[in-house]
């Protein structure tokens, strides 16, 4: 190539790069120097954090920046992350989804994964709220529990707090916090079912999936738990990033979870008990945000 020609490449080069980037500007888009992820806290936030590592691989190959895992200390605080702009990609529960949603129109949910089956859930991309006590107990049915004590989970938690208190008492005919005498928060599904099994509390509300996960990890037996109620299908936890990230670096994140292969991901899919990847929008959340205070 001639002087000339290497001369104008350079130059041709750096004009696109300064479109590309005064076009991000003048969009208002970003495109951060690392990509930060986060995840609602379920278990073991370390635990959680290291079952995307396969993931973050990927991402780091197809984005060419690395990224980072931030511990969450709380449900509340990954959604203030996405908010104050300080998480970029995260694992919402669906109404700290839609909450965050409200706060930010611009908060973007675009994939969630469907599950292996377990021992208290279907396999597909949703689970049920369950209303659970000690097999063999004192309490064998629902109308026993009226003015037992109760374990939520997290106020946010979707199956573990918000659905629960306002479906379940169609079923009692009366608000929860006035069906059961005392109301206590766990803080996590297994740590909600465990006040159950060592007789903390007499009942709580937990995810099937973190159910199933408890047993599958041999924290608890399947046999020793009783379901009193279940819930309608919920869809899965969304995977969201927040909408000022430039758009051919959504795309290529998209790309990344949608595109994951059983084959090549193996380890991915099994360290979340998933099957695959599928894509999700807003309206497939209306059942949570028509929930009342939503």
């Amino acid at each position: 190539m001639t002087a000339w020609r290497i001369k104008h490449f350079v130059f041709g080069v750096a004009l696109s790069m300064l479109l590309v980037s005064g076009a991000e500007a003048a969009y208002g888009c970003e495109n951060p120097g690392q990509l930060r992820f986060s995840v609602i806290p379920m278990e073991d936030t370390q635990k959680q954090l290291n079952a995307y590592q396969p993931l973050f691989k990927r991402l780091e190959t197809a984005l060419g920046k690395p990224v980072v895992a931030v511990a969450p200390s709380s449900y509340g605080s990954v959604t203030e992350g996405l908010l104050a702009g300080s998480i970029d990609l995260a694992v919402l529960g669906p109404a700290s989804y839609i909450s965050a949603k409200n706060s930010d129109p611009d908060i973007t949910v675009f994939a969630t994964y469907a599950k292996k089956a377990g021992a208290f859930r279907e396999e597909g991309a949703f689970y049920r709220s369950m209303l659970i006590v000690k097999k063999g107990g004192r309490f064998p049915t629902i109308a026993s529990l009226r003015g037992a004590t109760l374990a939520f989970t997290d106020p946010v938690s979707t199956s573990g707090t918000v659905l629960p208190s306002h479906v379940f008492p169609k079923v009692t005919g009366m608000p929860i916090t006035k069906y059961f005498g005392h109301i206590t928060y766990a803080g996590d599904h297994p740590k909600a079912a465990l006040a159950v099994l060592n007789g903390q509390v007499d009942a709580a509300f937990v995810s099937g999936t973190y159910l199933s996960e408890l047993v599958r990890n041999g924290r608890a037996k399947a046999e020793d738990i009783q379901v009193l109620w279940q819930s309608e299908p919920i869809p899965m936890d969304p995977i969201v990033y927040r909408g000022h990230l430039c758009e051919p670096l959504k795309d290529k994140i998209r790309k990344v979870f949608l595109e994951a292969d059983s084959e090549k991901d193996k380890v991915l899919l099994d360290n979340l008990r998933a099957t695959r990847f599928v894509p999700m929008n807003d309206a497939d959340y209306r059942i949570i945000r028509e929930l009342p205070a939503l």
